[in-house]
């Protein structure tokens, strides 16, 4: 029971530190969208510093955290192959497939913005970094709850969370084009 606290303990700091990343990896292609707007040599100049950042922030930080957080997840059930038969196991795992899938689209995005590839705008990354947001309530829900009988009532909670998030962006918006 010692190692599973250990390697719970080790699972949890690295799924925060993925979520870290994958959350400021978001928010530093919005800038990076936005310096891709502005006259040169600023543009330039920020494209440039965005990329190493990304780089560093991506390759040092998010991947390493996302592999080392499976890793210790599959020891997990390893050492507790029983959680495979609950219900709440089948519908986190269901939600970490969804994380997995958004950090492979955040690669995608990654690489097209550091081959200067701009195919989406500042408000659609916006949008798309409550992704994330979504995932982990979800997540942090079921794993705390344990009880995916009422996941029925998350869902219901998790569109109307995604729906204040949408009012608040739109909200957001307003404010930033006055």
């Amino acid at each position: 029971m010692e190692l599973y606290n250990y390697i719970k303990s080790l699972h949890l700091i690295f799924i925060i530190t993925w979520f870290a990343g994958l959350f400021y990896i978001v928010r530093l292609f919005v800038y990076q969208i936005e310096a891709n707007e502005k006259p040169s040599p600023e543009r330039e100049i920020l494209l440039a510093q965005y990329k190493i950042m990304t780089y560093r922030l991506w390759f040092i930080i998010t991947w390493p955290s996302a592999v080392l957080a499976t890793i210790f997840a599959l020891w997990l059930l390893f050492l507790m192959p029983g959680w495979l038969l609950m219900p709440w196991m089948q519908v986190k795992l269901g939600f970490v497939v969804l994380l997995l899938a958004y950090h492979l689209k955040c690669h995608q995005i990654y690489s097209q913005l550091q081959n200067d590839q701009f195919k989406y705008s500042s408000n659609f990354m916006r949008l798309w970094n409550e992704g994330a947001t979504i995932i982990l309530f979800s997540v942090v829900f079921l794993v705390i709850l344990k009880n995916a009988f009422n996941w029925i009532y998350g869902v219901i909670g998790i569109i109307l969370f995604s729906v204040l998030i949408m009012l608040g962006f739109k909200f957001y918006k307003r404010i930033r084009e006055k």
